[in-house]
Order: structure tokens, then sequence, then C-alpha cells
């Protein structure tokens, strides 16, 4: 009954199959990470409705040529933004920060720094070893926390708390809320608590044309194999999400003198005099 049938309809299924085939492993393998493949080769896809563009480095980038990328462009736009690893767990510090962070600011860029989190060590003494080590200051983007894995061996809750404790204390020294950086699933699974809902994000989600995060995120580093002028071998791009208005709001304010203190807690309201007085606790050790 087979040996009935044309050739031509077996053809014409051997085909179909084939287009079924490449359709299948375009959509599931090829598509998905399309912006990794033109990124790498030279034609790279940006993410659309974005005008601030920045980038992140550490002693991975090895020495960089500022002159050069001063002037660099990324989808036509100027590199506002520089965010630099600084400290890592308790005792490590990027070998090139203190070069880095120096001529990011020399060079016009609007300069952050990054602590890379730890399980190694404890929320207090990494805190205290970024806050020894960095020293942000006025016009700077606010300290970032860089949060990416948690150890098995405990729970969601105590991790939380962990990283609370780090937040709270480094937002103490500089009076503004620390930027959380993590990639979206993690953020979803381990940082959905409203206790974050205050903390401006850094979400981590490559290849993709838009965030899937559907909460509120002010970064977004967007691919991991940028090339720039200036820089040797791939760099992190990353955009801000409003305007370079909003972002200067976002840096560290001015120190506020002594009598300015005086009078800001002479008019503070209940519930800051409230939060005040947790202070001490978080410094107990």
């Amino acid at each position: 009954m087979l040996k009935r049938i044309p050739k031509t309809f077996w053809w014409i299924l051997a085909i179909l199959a084939m287009m079924t085939y490449a359709w299948i492993f375009y959509t599931s393998l090829v598509e998905p990470s399309g912006f990794r493949w033109r990124a790498v080769f030279g034609d790279p896809d940006y993410p659309k409705g974005f005008d601030i563009h920045g980038i992140d480095i550490s002693h991975h980038q090895g020495e960089i040529n500022w002159d050069r990328l001063r002037n660099a462009m990324i989808d036509r736009s100027p590199v506002r933004f520089v965010m630099i690893k600084a400290t890592e767990g308790g005792d490590f510090l990027d070998e090139n920060f203190e070069v880095n962070f120096h001529e990011a600011r020399e060079h016009g860029f609007m300069r952050g720094a990054y602590h890379f989190w730890s399980n190694k060590n404890g929320a207090r003494e990494q805190a205290y070893f970024f806050l020894e080590k960095v020293p942000l200051e006025e016009g700077d983007l606010p300290p970032v926390l860089d949060v990416e894995n948690k150890p098995d061996d405990v729970s969601t809750e105590d991790f939380q708390r962990d990283i609370l404790t780090w937040l709270h204390i480094v937002e103490d020294r500089y009076h503004v809320k620390p930027i959380i950086y993590t990639y979206y699933k993690f953020k979803e699974e381990f940082l959905s608590d409203e206790r974050f809902d205050d903390y401006p994000y850094w979400i981590a989600h490559y290849y993709v044309k838009q965030v899937e995060y559907k909460g509120k995120w002010k970064f977004w580093q967007h691919t991991d194999v940028g090339k720039l002028p200036g820089i040797k071998g791939y760099v992190d791009l990353d955009i801000y999400n409003g305007s370079y208005y909003d972002l200067q709001k976002l840096t560290i304010p001015p120190r506020q003198t002594e009598e300015e203190l005086e009078n800001t807690n002479i008019h503070q309201s209940p519930d800051s005099t409230e939060r005040d007085s947790l202070n001490p606790m978080l410094e107990a050790d």
C-alpha cells in the first residue's frame, strides 16, 4: 500500500519535516540568544527607548585607556556612568578599584562603586569593610550591593535579614538607599519581600528585548559582550531607566553641616525618630 504513494508526496513530507525542525531550532535556541550573537559578531542590538547608557568594570577589563573611553558612544549616545567593582567579602579589594575610581571622575563620568556579596563572611564585616575602602563623595551614585548567591544551609528569611543588615549599615553612612544588583530570577525567588521595595534595583538580564522582571527597576545590565574603545575585550553594558536629571537626583547629596543636622533633628518626624532609635541595634555586634 505504501508503494502506491507517489514519491512526490514523500519529498513534500520530508521538506515539511525539515522546515518544522528548522523553525523549532530557531525559535528555541537561535532567536533567544540573538542579542548575544549579534553583539559578539559586531552588530549589536541595544534596548530601545533608553538614552542614558553606562558600563560596569573591574580588574577583568585590565588597564583602561580613559582618554579613549571618554569619547566612546553606545548606540550614538555618550557613556554617562561607570559602575566600578570595589570590594568582595570581608577582605578583598579589587586591584584596579582605586585607579578606576579616580580616573572615572577625572574624565567626567558619573561613577559608582559596588560590593560583591560573599556567603563566607558576615553582613556587618562586609559592610564595614566596604565603608573602610570606598570613599564615595557628593555626586557619586549610591553604593551598590551585588548579590547573586544564597547559601543552601541558610533560610531565605535569615538570608534576607543579612542582606538588610548590610544595606542599613551602609545607608546610615551615606544617607541614600543603596542599589541592589542581581539577576531577575534571583530577585523574584529570594528578594521578593516588601522590605526591599524602596531600594533601587539594577537588574541583570541578557540577550532579551526587554526586562522580564515586572517590578520597578533603575538600571538594566543588558549584555556582557559590549565593545568600546579604550577597553580591551568585552565589557558589560547598562542603561538607566529614566532621564539624566533623574539619574543626578539619585546621587549622594551634599553633607549637612552641624547646624543643618541640628535643624533636621528638631523637625524630625516621629517615624524618622523611631528609625534613628534602631541605629544602636545595627551597630551592636
